[in-house]
């Protein structure tokens, strides 16, 4: 339930045509990706505080069996780099300029929640939809925030949490996704802060290996840290062998605060 950046799954032609065809969308995912890779948040934030820009984020949590706080973090970790990195956002696409003026300001996500009718209307918008286990996500193509679509705006930002889970030991071929659990962040909070971190790692990676995770579907592992295996995940931001997301301190923590740590998966 999700749209992907192009890459060679499905090609099954032979011939110069599907060579050219594949040729293209390779191209065009190096060329989204490198522009992931250079960073973001040189330009600051306009005057007009209409004007600042942010990723819209929109959690599906049903009044009724609602899903793993971990699945859902999942899946919005999944749909924040499947959007940066879609072939709508690539060089003269229909999203490329809203993308851009985003990922070269200062960084923002804002996560709302939606049920029913809601959640519908939700994904009339344009962004990215992404389900893992039922769980499902959208992350939405950045705006100012004057000017957000009704049928987000109208959604609510705070008041709905779930319950922390243990799912276990995550697939060591996926990447993980450690949330620093003395923080005590809010399931908005957390959710923004893991698609900072599955957008980081992408950049991260080599342009082949983001591909190859892209083929799988950006999938990824969320799980809580303490802080004695937390000290162990700074250890390997430390050597260059994962990313951490650290906080402006804009809500709920303090700047400078280290959220996520992203470890790589096997690619």
């Amino acid at each position: 339930m999700a749209s992907f950046p192009e890459g060679t799954a499905g090609v099954r032609d032979s011939g110069d045509a599907a060579e050219a065809e594949l040729s293209t969308g390779i191209a065009g995912f190096r060329i989204r990706h490198a522009e992931l890779a250079r960073g973001y948040g040189g330009l600051g934030d306009p005057e007009d505080p209409a004007m600042v820009q942010a990723m819209q984020m929109v959690l599906h949590i049903p009044k009724i069996d609602p899903p793993r706080r971990a699945a859902l973090l999942e899946a919005a970790a999944a749909a924040t780099v499947a959007l940066c990195l879609d072939e709508r956002v690539g060089p003269d696409r229909e999203w490329e300029q809203r993308f851009l003026a985003w990922k070269r300001s200062r960084i923002r996500k804002v996560a709302r929640r939606a049920r029913g009718a809601q959640w519908l209307a939700a994904n009339e918008v344009d962004g990215v939809t992404v389900e893992v286990d039922g769980a499902q996500a959208r992350a939405f193509v950045p705006g100012p925030v004057g000017e957000v679509d009704p049928r987000i705006r109208r959604l609510q930002i705070n008041g709905t949490d779930l319950e922390h889970d243990d799912p276990g030991p995550a697939d060591p071929d996926l990447p993980v996704l450690w949330v620093n659990a003395k923080l005590g962040m809010t399931l908005g909070k957390a959710a923004a802060q893991v698609g900072h971190a599955s957008m980081l790692l992408a950049g991260m990676l080599t342009v082949d290996e983001a591909r190859r995770w892209s083929q799988r579907e950006f999938r990824c592992a969320v799980r809580e840290s303490g802080p004695e295996q937390w000290a162990s995940l700074c250890e390997q931001v430390s050597r260059g062998r994962a990313v951490a997301v650290r906080d402006a301190g804009f809500t709920e923590v303090a700047p400078g605060s280290m959220t996520v740590i992203a470890v790589p998966g096997q690619y």
